[in-house]
């Protein structure tokens, strides 16, 4: 089970539940794997709709990561994401949302 308060994010992958949570060394991971010269450029295109279907998969990925269930980028992406694309959109900005909300702030 996810604790939101700990920035976790729960999503069921191929019928299988897992925690997801942005630690410092997944967001350095998401930096890289996007070519990000910063992850607020990110935020902001999640705060205005304009993400990509590969922004969603990379925070997936790092959130996986960061709590320590590693999964090759190539399963993900055959993987089967429970309430599909909606589902993983959700999941994906609820997980930057929790690693910049301040304590106590509740996102």
């Amino acid at each position: 089970m996810a604790n939101p308060h700990a920035g976790e994010v729960a999503l069921v992958i191929d019928g299988v539940p897992h925690r997801l949570k942005l630690t410092l060394g997944a967001l350095a991971e998401l930096e890289t794997a996007l070519g990000a010269d910063s992850l607020m450029a990110l935020v902001e295109r999640f705060e205005r709709g304009q993400f990509r279907a590969r922004d969603v998969m990379a925070l997936i990925l790092a959130g996986l990561h960061g709590a320590g269930q590693p999964m090759p980028a190539a399963a993900l992406l055959s993987a089967e994401i429970e309430g599909g694309a909606m589902e993983a959109a959700r999941a994906a900005g609820l997980l930057l949302a929790r690693a910049f909300a301040v304590p106590g702030g509740g996102a």
